[in-house]
């Protein structure tokens, strides 16, 4: 998240870059934009998945297992390595979600030592359930300006 709610003023900007000549004043301030509004766009859709019980973690596993129909599954190695977090929290996110009944873990018959993760009807129900909301709630955002 960026919590700076106040940006600087141009006039800030370039205030500092007489000071830091190496910074570029309209790059930063770009930049600080961009910041600003995609942490908008995440509590947004935090908002949007507390409202439906789930966290953006849960949510971005359910769709690792969903998006490329012809895989059908992943092993925890393979989530871990296509989200930006770390692998104690994908393991115990994904011990919630098999607990919610939302994903099937099993022995991955090519690695004894991995477990297959795979949606379960109930997983694949709440995801197709909440990705209409979600896809609004991006185009909402992006809407405004």
């Amino acid at each position: 998240m960026f919590f700076l709610k106040d940006l600087p003023t141009q006039d800030m900007l370039r205030g500092y870059q007489a000071r830091f000549t190496e910074m570029d004043a309209p790059t930063v301030e770009a930049a600080l934009k961009l910041l600003r509004r995609a942490s908008l766009l995440l509590r947004a859709l935090e908002t949007y998945f507390a409202e439906h019980g789930l966290s953006q973690t849960r949510f971005l596993i359910l769709v690792l297992l969903d998006r490329d129909p012809t895989v059908d599954g992943l092993s925890a190695t393979e989530i871990s390595e296509k989200l930006d977090i770390s692998k104690p929290i994908v393991t115990n996110t994904l011990k919630a979600l098999a607990r919610e009944g939302f994903i099937r873990v099993t022995d991955n018959e090519e690695d004894r030592r991995a477990r297959w993760i795979t949606l379960t009807r109930k997983g694949r129900a709440r995801l197709q359930a909440l990705l209409p909301g979600y896809f609004e709630t991006i185009q909402t955002f992006m809407a405004e300006d």
